[in-house]
C-alpha cells in the first residue's frame, strides 16, 4: 500500500512516500523551486516521490495531509474575532488564500495529482498537526515504546503535546493551546533581535553563547507564567501576533529598552544578552515538559519533534540532564517532517498496521531520502557545459585525494548520493573543510557562505572517535545535539573578550579545532558511522590517517538565503560563485582554477549561463 504524505501552506512544504510503511522518499519543495522555506503546494517534491517509488497511474492508495485545515481556520477566525476590531489588516491579508486554496485542499490534491500523472485516491486523511509531528517522532524511532514530546509555534490549536507511543499505537495525553506557545515566544525574540521569523531562529541560538542571561528572570516574571509541569501562560499584552503583522507590542519594546533591532543593523550587547536569556528560558521550559512527560507516561525513552526540537542546544542540555535513558529526535522536526508523520499516522494509527523494529537503528535511513544522480548523469552535465574534471574509479582513491585537499586548507563542495531530508546537510550536500585552521570559520562565513561572522560551524566526526573529542556518550547522526569539546582540547580565553567587536570575538581560537568550536567551547555534532554513511566515513578515515584528526567542518552546501543544493547544476552554480576551491560531484572532482571564467557582471544572484 502506497501513502503520500503532504505538508504545505505555512513554511517548508514537503512530500513523503510510504510503501507498506517503509519510507521510500521524502523531500522539501524548496530544493526544487529554489525558494527558501517554500510554502506552496509541493508539486515538484510530489513528482519526485512518485517517480522514486515507481508509482503507476493507478498506484496511489491514500493521501495524508499534515493538519486539519477546517480546524485551523476555526482557530484563526476565533482569534481575529476575539481581538476585533484590532487585527482587521492581518485578517484581510490572510483571508483570500484561505478562501482560494486552503479550505479546498481535498480538491486541490486531486487536481495536483492528476497533473502529476497519477489518479487521486478516494482515501484522503487529515491527521491533526501535532499528531503528525508525534507520529514523525515515534514511528521512525528505534523504540518499541516511548514518551513523545512535540513543541512548535502552533498547529490547529495545540502548541505542544505529550503523547505515549506503544507498538503501533500513539495517543496524545495532554496539550498546551494557542496563544501560549514556546515556539512563538522564541520567534518573538527572533523578530525583536532583527532576524527573520520561521527562518533565523537558529541564528538567535548561535548568538546566545556571546550573551549573559541578564533578562532571564525578567522574562519569567513578566512574560511567562511557568508551572512545574512545563505548561505556561504568556502575558499577551507584550505580543502582537494575535492582532497584528508583527510579533511584539510597544509594551515589549519598553520592557527591553527600545524598539526591535532593524535587520542588518549592528548586533549590540542587548541582542546578545536577549539571545542568551530566551535560550535559558527555553531550556527551562523544555526540561520541565520532559520531566512531566516522564512522570505522566512512565516511559524512560523520549521522542521529539516540532520546530522547537531543532534547538540542538536545548536538546544537548536535555540529554545531559538524564531525565530519560534514551532520546531520539526526528531529523526533519519542523513542518517538512510532518509530511512523514502524517503518512505514518495513517499507516499505523488509522489503519492499525504493526511496526517493524530493527534493533537500535531508526527507519529514517540516515535521512538520505531525496534525489540521487548517477555517474552517467553527472558526466553528461559536465561534458555538455565543457567543465573540466577528474574522474575517480574507486572510492578509496577519491577519499584519499579529497583528504589531501582538506589537509591543505582547501574548501570543498561535497555532492554525493541521495539528498538529505530536513534542514541539516549530513555529508551528501555539504561544504567541508579543515577544522584545525584558525581562519576557516571566518573564511567560510564571510567569503563562502556570505553570512554573519558569529555563526558557528558543525563538526562531522567518526562515530567511534566521538569520546576522544567531545563530552558526549551517544551517537548524534542528525546533528541535533550540542556538546562541549573535551577540556584537554580547549584553549583558555585571553583577556575580557566581551569588549571585542562581535566579528573579532568570533575569530578568537578557543580549541585545537578552532573552526568548529563555538565561543562557549560547544559544538553541534554529527557522528558518522560506517554503516549509515560508508563513503563519508571513508573520507574521514583517510583524513585521520593523514593528519591524526578524525573531524572535518561540515556545513550545508548553499549560501545565505538559498536552499541547500539539489542537482549537479545547483552545486556547480554555488561552487562557481563562491570561494570554494574544489567541487566533488559524485566520482568527479573539479578544480576552481581550471573552470571557465564567469561572464563579467554575473554574481551569485544572477544564475543565467550555467
Amino acid at each position: 500500500m502506497r501513502i503520500l504524505g503532504i505538508s504545505c501552506y505555512y513554511h517548508d512544504a514537503a512530500a513523503c512516500l510510504l510503501d507498506d510503511g517503509r519510507i521510500v522518499a521524502a523531500a522539501q519543495e524548496e530544493r526544487f523551486s529554489r525558494v527558501k522555506h517554500d510554502q506552496a503546494f509541493p508539486r515538484d517534491a510530489v513528482r519526485y516521490c512518485l517517480a522514486e517509488g515507481g508509482v503507476p497511474k493507478d498506484g496511489l492508495d491514500a493521501v495524508a495531509f499534515y493538519d486539519k485545515p477546517i480546524l485551523k481556520f476555526h482557530r484563526i477566525l476565533e482569534t481575529y474575532f476575539s481581538a476585533a476590531p484590532r487585527g482587521l489588516r492581518a485578517f484581510m491579508r490572510s483571508l483570500p488564500i484561505w478562501l482560494r486554496e486552503k479550505l479546498w485542499i481535498g480538491s486541490l490534491i486531486e487536481d495536483e495529482l492528476t497533473a502529476c500523472g497519477v489518479d487521486a485516491p478516494e482515501a484522503v486523511y487529515f491527521p491533526e498537526h501535532h499528531e503528525s509531528h508525534a507520529a514523525s517522532a515515534f514511528y521512525p524511532s528505534p523504540f518499541s515504546d516511548a514518551a513523545v514530546l512535540t513543541v512548535d509555534g502552533v498547529g490547529e490549536w495545540a502548541t505542544a503535546t505529550i503523547a505515549v507511543g506503544e507498538g503501533k499505537d500513539l495517543r496524545i495525553l495532554e496539550q498546551l493551546s494557542f496563544p501560549h506557545s514556546l515556539g512563538l515566544l522564541y520567534s518573538a525574540f527572533t523578530y525583536f533581535t532583527g532576524f527573520k521569523v520561521n527562518d533565523a531562529e537558529y541564528k538567535l541560538m548561535g548568538l546566545a553563547p556571546y550573551g549573559r542571561g541578564v533578562y532571564t528572570q525578567l522574562i519569567l516574571d513578566k512574560l511567562v507564567d511557568l508551572r512545574d509541569d512545563g505548561s505556561f501562560r504568556l502575558d499577551m499584552d507584550y505580543f502582537g501576533y494575535l492582532d497584528d503583522l508583527v510579533m511584539t507590542s510597544p509594551r515589549f519594546d519598553a520592557l527591553f529598552g527600545g524598539p526591535p533591532r532593524k535587520p542588518e543593523a549592528p548586533i549590540t550587547r542587548r541582542e546578545m544578552d536577549i539571545a542568551r536569556s530566551i535560550q535559558e528560558v527555553t531550556e527551562e521550559v523544555l526540561l520541565k515538559m520532559a520531566a512531566h512527560a516522564r512522570d505522566l507516561t512512565g516511559k524512560d525513552r523520549l521522542c521529539m519533534a516540532g520546530g522547537v526540537a531543532l534547538n540542538c542546544v536545548a536538546n544537548g542540555r536535555l540529554q545531559r540532564e538524564g531525565i530519560f535513558r534514551d532520546l531520539w529526535i526526528q531529523p526533519a522536526s519542523g513542518d517538512a517532517g510532518a509530511s512523514v508523520g502524517a503518512a505514518l499516522a495513517v499507516w499505523h494509527n488509522e489503519l492499525g498496521n504493526e511496526r517493524s523494529l530493527t534493533g537500535s537503528e531508526d527507519s529514517m535511513r540516515g535521512s538520505f531520502l531525496g534525489p540521487e544522480f548517477t555517474r552517467d548523469a553527472i558526466r553528461a552535465y559536465l561534458d555538455a557545459h565543457g567543465y573540466p574534471y577528474r574522474e575517480f574509479q574507486s572510492d578509496d582513491e577519491w577519499a584519499s585525494e579529497l583528504a589531501k585537499h582538506i589537509a591543505a586548507k582547501r574548501i570543498i563542495g561535497l555532492f554525493q548520493g541521495r539528498m538529505e531530508f530536513g534542514p541539516r546537510a549530513l555529508g551528501n550536500r555539504s561544504i567541508i573543510a579543515d577544522p584545525r585552521c584558525p581562519e576557516m570559520q571566518s573564511t567560510l562565513n564571510l567569503r563562502t557562505k556570505f553570512r554573519e561572522s558569529f555563526r558557528p560551524f558543525a563538526p562531522a566526526c567518526l562515530e567511534e572517535k566521538i569520546p576522544e573529542y567531545f563530552d558526549l556518550d551517544q551517537p548524534s547522526p542528525y546533528m541535533l545535539l550540542v556538546a562541549t569539546l573535551r577540556q584537554d582540547l580547549q584553549l583558555p580565553a585571553v583577556g575580557d573578550e566581551s569588549e571585542l567587536e562581535l566579528s573579532e570575538w568570533a575569530k578568537r581560537p578557543r580549541s585545537q579545532l578552532p573552526a568548529i568550536t563555538h565561543v562557549d567551547y560547544s559544538a553541534r555534532i554529527q557522528s558518522v558511522s560506517r554503516e549509515a554513511h560508508p563513503r563519508f566515513h571513508q573520507l574521514l578515515q583517510k583524513f585521520e590517517e593523514l593528519t591524526g584528526c578524525a573531524v572535518v567542518v561540515n556545513t550545508s552546501f548553499n549560501v545565505r538565503d538559498e536552499p541547500i543544493v539539489c542537482t549537479p547544476r545547483d552545486a556547480y552554480r554555488c561552487f562557481a560563485r563562491t570561494e570554494m576551491d574544489l567541487l566533488s560531484l559524485g566520482p568527479f572532482l573539479l578544480h576552481k582554477e581550471e573552470q571557465p571564467p564567469l561572464r563579467e557582471g554575473v554574481g551569485w544572484e544572477r544564475s543565467s549561463g550555467l
